[in-house]
């Protein structure tokens, strides 16, 4: 293995993963810092809270085709090899640990003290997946909107992501001989995922969670039957 190339990618992953698009789209739009707003996090979900609907997806396709670019850098520069898949599982990981925690958005707390910003990894994951196995797409977007728009809470919808892909990296591992490196992959995203989300889940449990989609909606119709004008 060209162990430069390796370097190279591995680099580039964490680099290219790092983009805060969310927080460039809303400084653009509103002039405001997304780390002030909400949850603080620049993924989609939030800079839809921030600066609207279009500019959270337009985040979200940022932060899907970041991932996707990483992970064909992978494919291009690592030769084919016993490796290259995990290489390339690799990759996507950076890409997910970068969107998470940004060099670009370091703070500094205190003398010696620093903290790494960004948001939870949901899109970079999906994005990932699908560059690893396109045809995931097929499964993962209409289950990822299902979640959303029907059960409400964009933290579960994130987390269906990598859960998803999982079964289907270890369905492709089992039955078609495709590699495991691909399901660990999944394994690991998860793992990143949750510990992003862990605010979002202690809310889940509390029974406090944001909803949105059509559970958003029905609590309006309840809200304005309990409170009429």
């Amino acid at each position: 293995m060209n162990y430069i190339n390796l370097l190279t990618v591995l680099f580039c992953a964490y680099l290219i993963g790092s983009i805060p698009f969310g927080l460039i789209i809303v400084k653009i739009l509103k002039g405001h810092d997304i780390r002030t707003i909400q949850s603080g996090r620049t993924g989609g979900t939030n800079v839809g809270r921030a600066a609207g609907f279009g500019a959270g997806a337009l985040t979200g396709v940022l932060d899907f085709f970041k991932a996707v670019i990483a992970v064909m850098i992978a494919q291009e520069l690592i030769p084919d090899g016993s490796w290259r898949p995990w290489v390339i599982g690799a990759s996507g990981l950076l890409v997910i640990l970068g969107h998470n925690y940004s060099v670009f958005l370091m703070e500094r707390l205190s003398p010696g003290k620093f903290r790494l910003r960004g948001g939870a990894g949901g899109a970079a994951c999906l994005g990932g997946s699908v560059a690893m196995y396109p045809p995931a797409l097929l499964i993962l977007l209409p289950a990822v909107l299902l979640v959303l728009l029907g059960v409400g809470y964009a933290s579960l919808a994130t987390l269906s992501i990598a859960f998803i892909a999982f079964i289907i990296f270890t369905i492709r591992a089992i039955y078609y001989g495709a590699s495991w490196a691909y399901a660990i992959y999944a394994l690991l995203a998860q793992v990143l995922l949750v510990i992003a989300l862990i605010p979002n889940i202690k809310r889940l449990i509390q029974g406090n969670e944001r909803v949105v989609g059509i559970r958003t909606w029905i609590k309006a119709k309840q809200d304005s039957k309990n409170n009429p004008d």
